[in-house]
């Protein structure tokens, strides 16, 4: 396996059954996002992505709204040391348009300090719909067929794949959501052609690594035959 994808679902469920408010449920999420970069290493896994903010997440509050964008630049910053000594690089894939001013300057900083780090590579999906994601890789090939650079009948899935926001990432290879919840709620569309999906009735917050350990377990017993 190259690269696991995860659709991290359920953090505030998980705080409304434990009677907390629902910020102590992104909180208490981390650790499993820590459990899972550890068992991608252990596992010599070189891709891992999270869908950490979606754009149809812009509906929430804006106190929430404002407390995810914190958090997650807070802490992948507080992480930076440990990440770069397990020579993790980070990426936040999305629509930058949409990316909040005030993490700028942080996601900026965190994707040039692990730039050239190769053990992992950490992939945030942030701000990203895979709908919103395949409409700007039209229009990115509508442009090179208008300025002459690109002939219509070259359009291949290639390069639709070149165009996309996870340009030069594999596909992946198994889809992880926790919760229950059995769809992919816009993540990956294109990409998800082939992969394999394992939904869990866990929260989150409630992955282990015993968890995922068991997750890569089954997806070595799938026959992956791409249709032959």
């Amino acid at each position: 396996m190259q690269h696991l994808a995860i659709i991290p679902d359920g953090n505030r469920r998980w705080a409304t059954k434990n009677k907390l408010e629902s910020f102590f449920g992104h909180k208490k999420g981390l650790n499993s996002v820590r459990s899972a970069i550890k068992v991608c290493i252990k596992n010599n896994i070189k891709y891992l992505s999270f869908y950490t903010f979606s754009l149809e997440n812009f509906r929430r509050s804006e106190h929430e709204k404002n407390y995810l964008f914190n958090l997650l630049t807070t802490e992948v910053t507080k992480e930076l040391p440990e990440l770069i000594k397990q020579k993790i690089r980070v990426k936040f894939l999305g629509d930058a348009t949409y990316f909040p001013k005030t993490v700028h300057t942080a996601i900026k900083q965190i994707e040039e300090q692990t730039k050239d780090l190769n053990v992992l590579q950490l992939n945030l999906l942030f701000c990203y719909g895979s709908q919103q994601e395949m409409v700007h890789a039209v229009k990115t090939l509508a442009q090179q067929v208008k300025d002459g650079k690109l002939d219509i009948n070259d359009i291949d899935t290639q390069k639709i794949t070149n165009s996309l926001w996870t340009t030069g990432i594999p596909d992946p290879d198994l889809i992880i959501r926790t919760s229950g919840a059995t769809r992919l709620s816009n993540f990956l569309l294109y990409q998800a052609a082939y992969s394999e999906f394992l939904f869990l009735d866990y929260f989150w917050p409630e992955i282990t690594e015993q968890i995922l350990e068991k997750s890569l377990y089954k997806f070595t017993h799938v026959q992956r035959n791409f249709g032959a």
